[in-house]
């Protein structure tokens, strides 16, 4: 998955010149945290944030009335504000590497440049819905997970009999068990009216199967 595939596309930008004022207006009306700020050819110029703003509200807020506010807010440009050594993301760039830089470096939202041109944006919103997606999360569908240990062919051997009993599996992730050396979790998602006979059909193979949260594990962990 690349982040071109997944960026908001349709973007809502500010020149450096736009008020403060009128930059808080728009995150309003459109219900974003994070406004590129571009030049007049979509070249990036930096990027202000619900944060920024709130900052700006917050530091003259001591010892200016409503009206005295207002009135700095207006003449105070977004120039003045916005962090202008941004971090970016291309459109080749992958979802998983977009994560990482999003986490390391604790923001919200990563521009998209092709060249030195804007052409998206993607946040850790946009991760979120799209990680549910990958785990196949909906209201028609069950999860599982099998606690299996770490060889090669596991896979296969859950597709096969998945296969051979015609349930499809909708979506798997595989993750390593915490505090389990050598033993991974792999979680996969069903359609919910043959939820119950997945569990049956893998238990029967051999499969360690859980449904719901189990503490101790230990009984898991042996054939």
């Amino acid at each position: 998955m690349y982040v071109g595939r997944h960026m908001q596309a349709n973007l809502i930008t500010v020149s450096p010149e736009t008020s403060v004022l009128k930059a808080r207006e728009i995150m309003d009306t459109h219900k974003i945290a994070h406004l590129p700020v571009t030049d007049g050819k979509d070249r990036l110029q930096g990027i202000v944030t619900d944060r920024d703003l709130k900052q700006a509200w917050a530091s003259p807020a001591s010892t200016l009335s409503v009206y005295e506010l207002t009135y700095v807010l207006q003449k105070l440009n977004v120039k003045s504000i916005m962090k202008k050594d941004v971090v970016t993301a291309t459109p080749g760039m992958t979802i998983e590497r977009a994560a990482r830089i999003l986490h390391d470096q604790r923001i919200g939202a990563l521009p998209v440049v092709k060249g030195e041109k804007l052409v998206g944006i993607i946040t850790r919103a946009d991760l979120m819905e799209l990680l549910l997606s990958a785990l196949g999360m909906s209201d028609d569908s069950g999860r599982l997970t099998l606690v299996v240990k770490d060889r090669i062919g596991v896979l296969a051997d859950v597709g096969k009999a998945m296969q051979e009993a015609g349930i499809n599996i909708r979506s798997i992730v595989t993750f390593p068990l915490r505090g389990y050396e050598g033993y991974w979790q792999l979680i996969l998602r069903v359609n919910l009216n043959v939820h119950a006979q997945a569990v049956e059909l893998l238990q029967n193979a051999g499969f360690k199967v859980l449904s719901d949260y189990v503490e101790d594990l230990n009984d898991y962990l042996h054939d």
